[in-house]
């Protein structure tokens, strides 16, 4: 059976700590780290962040590193920190108990994942060892929570005491899929949010951001090959008479996902098809099994109108709409929903019965897992793998997809054991939209109230 991943939301990653830790650990100090190492030794000591200490790294890739965190803690701080090639270049010697430096280095042999990292912190030195680059960052995630809390303060703080204990920390982490799925289509959220989402995700080590760009509420990625997507799938009229819109243009997007990379997060994004699809079907009402006129959906629910499984053209339009969207995201990764696809106008399309006869099809189960299979061909084209949401396991999985399950755990476990890669997201337990805290006319809407905190 290939590994089974984990999708672990933020909240589960603050809460759920899973360690081991040596005696001395939790003897001798309280040490705050989240999620906590995998071991850990306390030693005797601190090490002092002066005007005088100074980062060590080698390469260039090790320096990208070593100054995405030293502009925060010169920004806080207002030390110079400088970035040098070797100690011995900043005038002192590698003996010197008076180096203060914090050196980055990359180890392959390190035996440990590729995420992994090893931290020693020392009186007047840190060194920090990552297997990869990703794990040297994480490495320094770990130095950065040892620091006082105000070391992620945006201005400079005054009369603070910058230092932290003395360890000896060796960490990887468990689950090589730890991510955040965010819906804008709901609810839309600008640049600077997802900015901030991103900076909370990679204090946290988590490594995918899952970012829901269509569904029946909203179309939020612009495509220039089809306008109405965005100058009509982007603005929903709300049923109290308030408008929500937004979009990001593809300039964003490429924005976002090298903010994104740099915090070596990367970025999923999913396309909802064949259902969730009413935005583009308002903007391109020939993409229906029937005929319009259609309007973004403005509440809760399964939307019955979903794209029609017989029509030639929408699979013409979701090939072009993943093409143009495909290079804006690097990664291995791309998301087509495949959910809570309403089979009601399938049963009733002379063209859907037509292409359920011509290709052999039992039933409409069957004929959403052909039309998942058709964009599993697009995205292989480009040499992506894809995702779905445990539903695309109705009438057949198609061969290489990865299945993210939301409904439970089950559909999951059925995945893994047919040799495929999943992601455990259930609902019970990882959506923050079950997470109803206190009397629902004060709270923002909530699908239960099962899940505290």
């Amino acid at each position: 059976m290939r590994k089974l991943l984990l999708n672990s939301c933020l909240v589960a990653v603050l809460c759920v700590l899973s360690v081991e830790v040596s005696a001395a650990g939790r003897n001798e100090k309280d040490i705050s780290v989240i999620p906590y190492p995998k071991h850990i030794q306390v030693k005797q000591g601190t090490f002092e962040l002066t005007s005088q200490t100074v980062f060590v790294a080698g390469t260039e890739e090790v320096k990208r590193i070593a100054g995405y965190f030293r502009e925060q803690m010169k920004r806080t701080t207002g030390y110079p920190l400088p970035i040098s090639n070797t100690a011995k270049e900043n005038g002192v010697q590698e003996h010197d108990t008076r180096q203060n430096n914090i050196t980055l280095a990359i180890d392959t042999a390190l035996p440990l994942n590729e995420e992994g990292y090893r931290l020693d912190v020392d009186n007047h030195k840190i060194n920090v060892t990552g297997k990869s680059l990703r794990g040297l960052f994480y490495g320094m995630q770990t130095l950065m929570q040892l620091l006082p809390p105000a070391i992620l303060n945006p201005h400079k703080v005054e009369d603070t005491h910058w230092s932290l204990p003395c360890v000896s920390v060796e960490d990887e982490p468990r689950f090589a899929y730890r991510g955040m799925m965010l819906d804008v289509c709901r609810y839309f959220m600008d640049v600077d949010f997802i900015k901030k989402q991103l900076d909370l995700m990679a204090m946290f080590k988590m490594n995918y951001f899952h970012w829901h760009l269509t569904d029946d509420h909203l179309w939020t990625i612009e495509v220039k090959k089809y306008p109405l997507l965005t100058e009509v799938g982007s603005i929903r009229h709300n049923v109290d008479g308030s408008i929500c819109r937004g979009f990001y243009t593809q300039e964003q997007i490429k924005e976002v996902v090298a903010y994104a990379a740099a915090r070596q997060i990367t970025v999923i994004p999913e396309i909802e098809l064949p259902g969730h699809a009413l935005a583009a079907i308002t903007a391109y009402p020939e993409l229906s099994c029937i005929d319009g006129p259609f309007q973004l959906r403005n509440q809760w629910g399964v939307e019955d109108n979903v794209y029609c499984a017989g029509n030639d053209r929408v699979f013409d339009f979701l090939e072009d709409v993943i093409d143009e969207i495909v290079p804006l995201f690097p990664g291995k990764y791309f998301h087509i929903g495949g959910d809570e696809c309403s089979k009601v106008h399938w049963k009733r399309c002379r063209k859907c019965q037509k292409r359920m006869r011509d290709e052999h099809l039992k039933d409409e189960h069957e004929l959403q897992s052909y039309f998942v299979h058709r964009a599993e061909a697009m995205l292989l084209k480009h040499g992506k793998a894809m995702i779905g949401w445990d539903e695309i396991l109705e009438g057949g999985l198609a061969p290489t997809a990865t299945v993210m399950s939301w409904t439970g755990e089950e559909g999951g476990i059925t995945a893994a054991n047919m040799g495929h890669d999943v992601i455990m997201t259930p609902l019970q337990y990882a959506y923050y939209d079950y997470n109803g805290q206190g009397a629902p006319e004060v709270e923002p809407i909530a699908i239960g109230h099962g899940i505290s905190l």
